[in-house]
């Protein structure tokens, strides 16, 4: 499986749980210097304004979460990609993202929120769950690249 990977995608959003996905996502990767983790912020644009309308501080946060994510991926010696899209919806911008940048994997971080003893997935992440075109992982907060609680 390892040796077909190329290229992963992260959505990240400013949580905790994205330092874990990326982290993830750098250990999927052998040393093939074109493999990448192609780290995704996307920037939620309300259906009152244009899909390019500017967006200055939400820009900013973005900019600083990249930042964040991209040197964990240096700390891993693994080669990053930060990107930032804005979209009305996450989930099908980062379905559409994986499928225009030729996405091996799609790493998703989640929250260890839990009811009745069953992990939450938020809606995005189920959106993804369901229409992705390419494998998903789903890391919960507090686990390991194994799935076991850290």
């Amino acid at each position: 499986m390892q040796d077909s990977i190329r290229k992963i995608l992260v959505p990240v959003s400013g949580t905790s749980a994205d330092e874990e996905a990326v982290k993830v996502a750098c250990g999927l990767l052998d040393n093939d210097r074109k493999a990448a983790v192609i780290i995704l912020y996307v920037l939620h644009v309300d259906r009152s304004l244009p899909l390019d309308a500017d967006l200055p501080a939400a820009s900013v946060r973005g900019e600083e979460v990249l930042t964040r994510m991209e040197e964990i991926g240096r700390r891993h010696r693994r080669r990053t990609e930060g990107a930032i899209l804005q979209a009305r919806d996450f989930g099908p911008a980062i379905v559409s993202e994986a499928l225009e940048r030729g996405a091996d994997i799609i790493v998703i971080g989640t929250p260890r929120e839990q009811r009745y003893g069953a992990p939450i997935f938020g809606e995005t992440a189920l959106y993804i769950l369901r229409h992705s075109p390419t494998r998903v992982i789903v890391n919960r907060e507090g686990s390991d690249a194994n799935g076991r609680n850290a």
